[in-house]
């Protein structure tokens, strides 16, 4: 908004309003400050405070394009009278529903700067931040509010547009999970002990001079052992005890309060390779192809009647693909079209050209693609006695059926270079944890999350972390997680989330397959978990899905672990098997 009221002919310096919650509530008006300050970075000097106890605005001109004002902070001070049509956007972590609570929000965002329209659409809108559990409460109350203003109805709905946007994790109003504790500890300044702060300093290390000359130091989350070293080192020696100390208790009482990830545990599971060419590569379909010699031309390239066949009728033509039956209707006798009538440019060659530019695909050898298809057009014609005519009006369903053929032929190379490279005999497989999956804090950050009342007290990235799951709120795979996070043997674990770059895969002969979930054990070792409800258990994608996960657990070497869970498995529930899985193979 700023950039675009910068081009502005007039004078616009867009303001947001923000309402915080009353002191005994969670988001107060000093913890919000301090999140626009330390995660926004906005200057003190541009937040400004309105409430009963704290009138920053009294006295200033906000109008005045000497004003730093750009954030507002206040409680009630709403409904005080408080006017400003430089206000662009409200922000509320209160509940806003009631016909007053909307009056005063659209009372504060929807004038006009100068009471004129502006040249950029998005300088003519208010925008509201709400917290609510449904922001559908807020649009109807809205809504209302601006039929009753002498806004027709449909006018109203189109003029409030919804924008919930996936927000990330340090969003204000992205959904909100606890608060992370701050380290804070002043220190005598010097010039050595700033530059060492300053070298050393990242995302959630900050510093401010106080007014009695001391440095503060605040860390957010995990105090880094590197960080307090270079801080320690710096200091006096009786202020680096004193701040070890600081430090020590700090970690103490923080322990329960951040997640594993927030802790700097180290979870990294191995990526299984295999020996190419005497060299280990990542396992991965798409790196067999790369060393796997194949020809189409080994392929036939001709199509049988059941594959491919036209037949014409008095009124129509039919094309049968693979027995499935699609039929043209002329729609009368003037547009009845034989299809052995020639038509000027419509010739073998010209066919061929035309199905290769359909075809081609990256992996194969275009001279390879153009011979194979010069000869299927040729057994067309020859052989099956076609008139180029007739292909020619049909050839984008001929083309269809091309592209299927050399799907097909390019599936089967796939699972034997996927065959070869992992389960030969003489394939030399292995894992890697140099160039395995490191999880690590905000890795899911771009994720939508469950927000449901279970708080699992093991997942890696914390409670208020967790992936949303997959099917319904307490479905199955939502209970499996629920029996990974009771067991004792479980130091924490993920919920891994598929097609996700960051999350683990091991290797199909179609592609990649995500496992559920991973597991860090107790001992050390390594669990990885797949879920699979009846209808799925014995399907043949669940079959490759659990035999490439033995040969990751039999390359592990002891120390990763691969299990199928299902509902029930001779009786035994999902945490039963789960026990089971992790006491039949010790640690070697």
């Amino acid at each position: 908004l700023a950039e675009k009221a910068a081009a502005d002919r007039a004078y616009i310096r867009p303001i947001a309003l923000f309402q915080a919650q009353p002191k005994d509530q969670e988001v107060t008006v000093e913890r919000l400050k301090t999140h626009l300050i330390e995660v926004e970075r906005i200057p003190d000097e541009r937040i400004a405070v309105a409430t009963g106890d704290q009138r920053e605005l009294d006295g200033l001109n906000l109008f005045d394009p000497a004003c730093p004002i750009e954030h507002v902070i206040t409680i009630e001070a709403l409904k005080e009278g408080w006017d400003c049509s430089f206000a662009y956007v409200f922000c509320s972590v209160s509940r806003i529903q009631s016909a007053v609570d909307v009056e005063q929000l659209l009372g504060r965002v929807l004038r006009m700067p100068y009471a004129e329209r502006r040249e950029a659409s998005e300088l003519n809108r208010a925008y509201a931040f709400l917290s609510e559990p449904s922001f559908g409460e807020a649009a109807r109350a809205l809504t209302d509010k601006l039929v009753a203003m002498g806004f027709e109805e449909a006018e109203a709905r189109d003029n409030i547009e919804p924008v919930q946007e996936q927000l990330g994790d340090d969003d204000l109003f992205a959904q909100r999970s606890k608060p992370k504790p701050v380290f804070r500890h002043s220190v005598p300044m010097t010039p050595a002990l700033r530059s060492t702060i300053e070298r050393n300093a990242d995302a959630r290390l900050r510093i401010h001079d106080t007014e009695d000359g001391r440095l503060e130091i605040a860390v957010t989350g995990r105090l880094d052992g590197a960080i307090e070293r270079a801080i320690a080192d710096a200091l006096p020696v009786r202020e680096r005890e004193r701040f070890t100390e600081a430090a020590s208790v700090y970690r103490l009482d923080t322990q329960d309060q951040l997640s594993p990830a927030e802790q700097g545990e180290a979870f990294t599971v191995p990526r299984l390779m295999t020996a190419i060419q005497g060299e280990l590569e990542f396992a991965d379909s798409d790196i067999f192809m790369e060393f796997h010699d194949w020809s189409l031309l080994d392929h036939s390239a001709k199509l049988s009647a059941a594959e491919f066949d036209i037949r014409e009728t008095a009124r129509s033509f039919e094309i049968d693909l693979d027995g499935n039956h699609v039929t043209y209707q002329f729609a009368d006798e003037e547009e009845q079209l034989a299809l052995d009538i020639a038509v000027e440019g419509w010739t073998p060659e010209a066919l061929v050209l035309w199905l290769d530019r359909q075809s081609r695909q990256p992996d194969m050898h275009q001279s390879e693609l153009l011979r194979w298809l010069r000869e299927l057009v040729d057994h067309l014609i020859k052989a099956r006695g076609m008139h180029i005519a007739a292909l020619m009006r049909c050839k984008f369903i001929l083309a269809r059926k091309i592209r299927d053929r050399l799907d097909g032929i390019r599936r089967g190379h796939r699972s034997d270079a996927y065959q070869k490279y992992l389960f030969e005999p003489d394939a030399e497989v292995d894992v890697s944890f140099d160039h395995g999956f490191a999880f690590r804090e905000g890795m899911y950050r771009d994720v939508r999350r469950y927000h449901g009342r279970w708080k699992p007290r093991k997942h890696f990235l914390g409670p208020d972390a967790v992936p949303v799951f997959d099917g319904a709120d307490n479905g199955e795979e939502f209970q499996c997680a629920q029996a990974i996070d009771s067991l004792s043997d479980v130091k924490f674990w993920l919920r891994n989330v598929a097609k996700h770059p960051a999350s683990f895969w091991l290797p199909t002969a179609s592609g990649r397959f995500y496992p559920d979930f991973v597991a860090q054990l107790e001992d050390g070792r390594l669990l990885v978990v797949e879920y699979k409800g009846d209808h799925l258990k014995d399907s043949i994608e669940t079959g490759e899905k659990r035999t490439i996960g033995e040969l990751w657990e039999r390359s592990s070497d002891g120390r990763g672990l691969f299990h199928i869970a299902e509902k029930d498995v001779d009786g035994l529930d999902v945490r039963a098997q789960l026990m089971e899985k992790i006491e039949a193979r010790p640690v070697s």
